[in-house]
């Protein structure tokens, strides 16, 4: 490839850079658009990432993909929009008139896959979040901007709920571990956004069957593909959201910043990244 061909490549940068599904998210993209572009890996240790990121069009890069442990970085070293800002942590990066912009996809990759997999969840007006580290802000954010009116932040560690409550204003109240079977009955929505249930961590204990009738459930957990979790709430015949879903759904709009069309969440390339989770 010569620099006159001028392809436009994104990446993500990461330390270290684990095995990620971006790249095939993003290339099933690029070939099903027919759009000449690239998608590639960069392991930046800390150190480098502020000289990375400030020369990323020297690169040769439209934008990026920010993951762990440079998402606060970023946010500094941009200009941010609302999302990123409340979020404290921004994910995506591209120019705009020469300037590098951030924003955080988790925001609309929650609330997409919640309008797809779960339509009318919005109608619920409390919800129960579980756990409060930086997936649970992305996910308060978009709760209260989607008009929840009432959402319970329950963390085991109760300092942590009380402060992320703080940010974001009276809607968000924090309660302990223990509280949340009181706190089930009434939620429309339960989301869990603690690594509990995923493949290697402890079992999420939550009974599922003190949930109203019509309750929504939604796990950010994607390995496995189907938690306890999920499987009893479907069990019971309550509507779900997985966390594949948002992770498809959170990539759409950096793609469509970077390459300039916006692409479909389709079952095919469900199945395709599906099948390279099963391989992992």
């Amino acid at each position: 490839m010569t620099s006159a061909t001028k392809t436009r490549a994104a990446c993500l940068i990461g330390w270290p850079a684990a095995h990620s599904r971006s790249p095939l998210i993003h290339h099933y993209w690029l070939r099903t658009l027919g759009i000449e572009g690239g998608y590639v890996i960069e392991a930046v240790p800390p150190d480098d990432f502020r000289d990375f990121v400030l020369r990323l069009s020297l690169r040769g890069f439209v934008g990026a993909n920010v993951t762990i442990p440079h998402k606060e970085r970023a946010l500094a070293l941009s200009k941010p929009d609302a999302r990123a800002k409340a979020v404290g942590a921004a994910n995506t990066l591209w120019f705009k008139d020469g300037e590098l912009c951030s924003t955080n996809t988790d925001v609309e990759g929650f609330i997409n896959n919640l309008d797809a997999g779960a339509p009318g969840w919005d109608q619920a007006t409390d919800a129960l979040v579980l756990g409060a580290g930086g997936a649970a802000r992305a996910v308060l954010f978009g709760l209260l901007e989607r008009g929840i009116k009432q959402v319970h932040l329950v963390n085991r560690t109760i300092e942590r709920a009380r402060a992320l409550a703080d940010q974001f204003g009276a809607s968000v109240q924090p309660a302990t571990w223990d509280k949340a079977g009181e706190l089930l009955p009434r939620a429309g929505l339960l989301v869990n956004t603690t690594s509990l249930g995923m493949h290697g961590q402890p079992p999420l204990e939550i009974d599922v069957s003190l949930l109203p009738d019509n309750a929504v459930v939604a796990d950010l957990v994607y390995v496995p593909l189907k938690t306890e979790l999920l499987s009893a709430a479907q069990a019971r015949g309550l509507k779900t959201a997985d966390g594949l879903g948002m992770l498809l759904h959170q990539a759409v709009r950096g793609f469509e910043l970077w390459f300039g069309q916006r692409p479909q969440v389709t079952a095919e390339l469900r199945a395709l990244v599906e099948a390279d989770l099963k391989h992992a």
